[in-house]
């Protein structure tokens, strides 16, 4: 593939049960579109891929990935990315090198925590993340403010967060789709139960001391 297809700006082999993704692919130096969905064995990307200077769609989805291919860290066009209904555990401590992300798929994987980092992520407006195993939104994430769509349903949130009833259905209709008010009001519980943990403990430090 070495000097062909340099011209090739979108390509989609999605369901083809393909195991690795050859290192050739990163010539095609004017590719803007890749899909692999459903390879369902794919487990890794070639660190080559990170040639593709002008990526911006990746879709990766429903494939075996379980750590974040360090490649698409160094794509720096890369706007929209698909890894749902992967075996992923966790994202990347800088995964902030992905400045240009506007929206990120992750549904469906076995995310357990989200790295302070994310909040550098300025311009990101969808991030998905139904179906993981994270107990805490992080207080950071409140920083995120072009965040415009955040789902976060089906995990296992320590905080149970009941918003006040939409007067009317089309409101109540649009906050359950966007769910920037739930994850609002989850982070101000959160600081809230935060301080009054450590108010109780400070005051309980307090006490012993007075009595020592």
């Amino acid at each position: 593939m070495e000097g062909q297809l340099t011209k090739l700006r979108e390509l989609y082999i999605s369901y083809n049960r393909l195991r690795a993704v050859p290192e050739e692919l990163g010539d095609c130096e004017n590719l803007e579109k890749l899909d692999l969905a459903v390879n369902r064995d794919l487990r890794d990307l070639p660190e080559q891929l990170s040639h593709l200077q002008k990526l911006y769609h990746l879709d990766l989805s429903m494939n075996c990935f379980t750590t974040f291919p360090s490649a698409i860290l160094n794509m720096p066009a890369l706007e929209w990315l698909d890894m749902g209904s992967n075996k992923l555990k966790e994202l990347p401590e800088d995964v902030a090198r992905m400045e240009n992300l506007h929206t990120i798929w992750l549904q469906r994987n076995e995310i357990a925590h989200l790295p302070e980092a994310i909040n550098k992520l300025k311009n990101l407006s969808t991030l998905v993340l139904t179906s993981n195993k994270l107990q805490e939104i992080p207080i950071c994430m409140e920083e995120m403010i072009n965040l415009r769509f955040v789902n976060l349903r089906d995990n296992p949130l320590q905080l149970q967060i009941t918003l006040p009833q939409c007067e009317n259905p089309e409101e109540e209709e649009d906050r359950e789709l966007f769910g920037i008010e739930f994850m609002q009001a989850y982070i101000q519980e959160l600081k809230s139960s935060k301080t009054k943990t450590y108010t109780s403990e400070l005051s309980v430090t307090i006490e012993a001391e007075i009595s020592y």
